[in-house]
């Protein structure tokens, strides 16, 4: 056990509940977390829609259509020659890639909204690239279980999963900075230093933070317990799930930003609570499954994430 966990349990946190509560509850509300980009979600969800549709509504979002010309021109792709219309990088695309980045554009922007001017920019950098790269693992590894959904909260659960870190640069700045000064060896001991110095941790805080907006049961369970997915009450598949995609993306060379801990060795994700939550009851069919897949969705990780910044 580290010093930093050790200690944790007898500092007393230099904040009440209260007042974690009242600062929580004074950052803005986010209107993103309930609307999602309804109007485009609503145009692609109806099979039958055009791609002309579509464009037609992406245009209206300037940012979103930037965002989804550098996807589709990103050498991933592989394109002989640079798509400039927004039709054709529909096609290319397909509806599952525009979701996901109709559901992360309003979200990163109108969470910058709470960022701290004290706080450096690349910090929120690394934090954004993490949470989309940690988003499109998420899916992934679901998408190999029974927990796999049609609406979408298989890519939010992990895209907000960090959302606390993002209420404590608004409501704890000077905490926060301590945290991601502070050298430390793994998540947990980053969880425990929170609650030293705050007396919450991010995923308290972001849980907190996310039932103040009234979402969805799985999203804030999710958040809550994805250090512990093995505590989960419910929904412990999706805690799981977020935990090996965290894990997942900083091995891949994705750090939140708000941390420092030791490089992710290959193959440790297997050793996570999350990953025998996930594959220890199964047949060995979704384990394999995602072990095969894990390589080829880290090859292309850093493509996709250049796709939403």
């Amino acid at each position: 056990m580290s010093n930093t966990q050790s200690s944790t349990s007898t500092a007393k946190p230099p904040f009440t509940t209260e007042e974690i509560c009242r600062r929580i509850d004074a950052c803005p509300k986010l209107a993103s977390l309930h609307t999602v980009n309804q109007a485009l979600l609503k145009v692609i969800s109806i099979e039958e829609s055009m791609a002309s549709q579509i464009a037609e509504v992406i245009r209206s979002d300037p940012s979103l259509s930037s965002r989804l010309l550098r996807m589709v021109n990103s050498v991933y792709f592989g394109l002989s020659a640079r798509i400039s219309s927004i039709e054709e990088a529909v096609f290319f695309l397909g509806l599952r890639r525009i979701r996901e980045l109709a559901m992360a554009t309003p979200v990163i922007e109108e969470l910058e909204r709470l960022q701290s001017a004290s706080i450096p920019t690349q910090l929120w950098k690394d934090l954004w690239a993490h949470s989309v790269g940690t988003a499109t693992l998420a899916r992934e590894i679901l998408v190999a279980t029974s927990s796999a959904t049609d609406d979408d909260t298989d890519y939010l659960v992990g895209l907000l999963h960090n959302v606390g870190k993002i209420v404590m640069a608004y409501a704890f700045p000077k905490e926060l900075m301590l945290v991601a000064s502070t050298p430390l060896h793994t998540a947990a001991d980053v969880c425990a230093l929170e609650r030293q110095v705050i007396g919450w941790d991010h995923t308290q805080i972001g849980a907190y933070f996310l039932e103040r907006h009234q979402l969805a049961e799985e999203l804030i369970f999710a958040v809550r317990y994805h250090s512990e997915p093995e505590l989960a009450p419910c929904h412990h598949v999706f805690a799981a799930a977020v935990q090996v995609a965290d894990h997942l993306a900083r091995f891949a060379g994705f750090p939140t930003g708000f941390e420092q801990i030791d490089p992710i060795v290959a193959d440790s994700w297997t050793e996570l609570s999350g990953w025998k939550v996930l594959y220890g009851a199964t047949d060995g069919e979704a384990e394999k499954m995602v072990r095969e897949s894990i390589p080829l969705t880290l090859k292309r990780l850093p493509i996709v994430i250049a796709g939403t910044q």
